[in-house]
């Protein structure tokens, strides 16, 4: 193999090292806390009764996590008041919004037809609005921000390119009982480095993590997502990635990543036992407040997202505009709702709950 030169493309990309060269010492032990934490998070989101709100909720957050980092910056209060009706957002709540449903598609897609290149290109497509086929074109560079300085060149050639992805694809695949965690972090270094897209290739990679981990049976719903961790720990992130390149430095990358899955795991497991402390609070007091606060299909639909439209209560609950108005105006008369107009829609926001989901609690804390 060619040595590696920052500014010229790295179609020699080697393959993976085996089990031997990655499962070291301390990377199998990092690997035990990152599966015992990911195993007590997959628990408590199929416990939890009503999972939906973790389905909407938490990809949210990661969507918008996930596009602060490519600079994509909104609110996650713009987010989930635009979550059904686009139509007055602005384009980067969109383009928010399009990763929630990238990873919703990539979910299906997983579930149905298993993890592929195909899916990759499908989540990209999604993500940009538009379809994203391989690159074919030469010239893409990975600049250092600020400086301009080019500190990697990714292979370049639709045909090398090509090869590349079927090369992941099969080792994403390979049934060589490397643990799941671990090939996780391999394949995302593998998939950064092919870059096989003009654009969005961090966002889908970040997707891709956690389809694998669904498609490994490590997670059951879509719902641990790294992208907090990675702005948190954004230097280290674009260091360790680049040591792979330079240096074949695996285990510190590794490490990395599998550290990265268990505090995230853990921070998620305290999000959800707020959740659920949060709704049995609140479904105390809507009892006491509205005839239709005891109606469980009606607390289900407060706690799916944080605003609620009188319409989306009279299809899933059943009943009435009056009906479902008088009991989206009582909650909001005893304080349990703030009722707002939007141009011509009212919508009713459970402020407990978004405060809950946008609060931002370090990752690193005691369990609750």
């Amino acid at each position: 193999m060619s040595a590696w030169k920052p500014d010229k493309p790295f179609n020699d990309l080697p393959r993976p090292p085996g089990v031997d060269t990655l499962e070291t010492r301390a990377v199998l032990k990092a690997a035990i806390g990152a599966n015992t934490a990911l195993a007590q998070l997959d628990q408590a989101v199929v416990s939890i009764p009503n999972p939906t709100v973790l389905i909407n909720s938490i990809p949210i957050l990661e969507a918008q996590a996930s596009s602060e980092i490519e600079n994509i910056v909104t609110t996650t209060d713009d987010l989930f008041r635009h979550l059904d009706d686009e139509t007055h957002a602005d384009p980067a709540t969109r383009e928010t919004l399009r990763y929630r449903t990238a990873l919703r598609a990539g979910f299906e897609h997983t579930l149905e037809r298993g993890l592929t290149t195909t899916t990759a290109a499908a989540v990209c497509s999604i993500i940009k609005g538009r379809e994203m086929k391989v690159r074919a074109l030469p010239g893409t560079r990975i600049a250092r921000p600020g400086s301009g300085e080019v500190i990697y060149s990714p292979p370049e050639g639709r045909d090398a390119i090509e090869k590349k992805l079927s090369d992941w694809e099969r080792f994403i695949h390979e049934q060589d009982g490397l643990d799941p965690l671990i090939r996780m972090a391999v394949a995302h270094y593998q998939f950064e480095a092919i870059h096989p897209f003009t654009d969005g290739n961090g966002r889908t990679g970040r997707i891709v993590n956690v389809l694998m981990l669904v498609e490994a049976g490590l997670l059951r719903l879509p719902v641990l997502y790294l992208s907090r961790y990675i702005i948190d720990t954004k230097n280290d992130y674009y260091r360790l990635l680049l040591a792979v390149t330079a240096d074949q430095s695996w285990e510190e990358w590794v490490i990395y990543i599998l550290t990265g899955i268990e505090v995230t795991s853990r921070y998620t497991l305290r999000k959800v036992a707020a959740i659920r402390q949060l709704q049995d609070d609140f479904y105390q007091r809507a009892r006491a407040a509205s005839r239709g606060g005891a109606d469980a299909e009606f607390q289900s639909v407060l706690f799916e997202q944080p605003y609620c439209r009188i319409t989306t209560v009279m299809k899933r609950c059943g009943v009435s505009r009056p009906t479902a108005t008088s009991w989206l105006n009582s909650l909001a008369e005893n304080g349990l709702l703030e009722s707002v107009k939007i141009g011509r829609d009212r919508l009713y926001i459970n402020r407990e709950f978004l405060q809950l989901l946008v609060r931002q609690e370090p990752l690193t804390g005691a369990d609750s």
